[in-house]
């Protein structure tokens, strides 16, 4: 019994931190497994998303949160226009969290790449 989304995000995390990375020499994963252990690690997804929020920058958490209001996607020319509204620099922002793998950005559309970021 597992998420597999939470799995992912548990790979990624501790692959951040060092804890976890692939040796290309020996052909397979090294984990440092005492250090894993002694991790306080969030109980669900919906924890590894708000603290993946929570350590990016205050604009790019603004810029999120202006994302979620117009619900789980928007265009990027919708964006520009809000850039001019609001004078911020949104798309810079939000490109910052596509990276983090919090946003996704295809066809000229950014995305939640998932619903429980939007929630957070």
């Amino acid at each position: 019994k597992g998420n597999p989304l939470f799995v992912s995000r548990l790979m990624v995390s501790l692959s951040k931190e060092g804890l976890l990375r692939p040796s290309l020499s020996r052909r397979r994963w090294e984990w440092e497994e005492e250090k894993i252990r002694g991790q306080k690690l969030p109980d669900d997804v919906a924890m590894f998303f708000t603290n993946s929020i929570n350590a990016l920058s205050e604009d790019v958490k603004a810029s999120i949160c202006v994302l979620s209001c117009f619900g789980s996607s928007a265009e990027t020319s919708f964006i520009q226009i809000l850039e001019r509204l609001l004078r911020k620099d949104l798309l810079r922002n939000l490109d910052e969290a596509v990276k983090e793998g919090l946003l996704d950005k295809k066809d000229g559309q950014y995305h939640f790449s998932h619903d429980r970021i939007q929630e957070a």
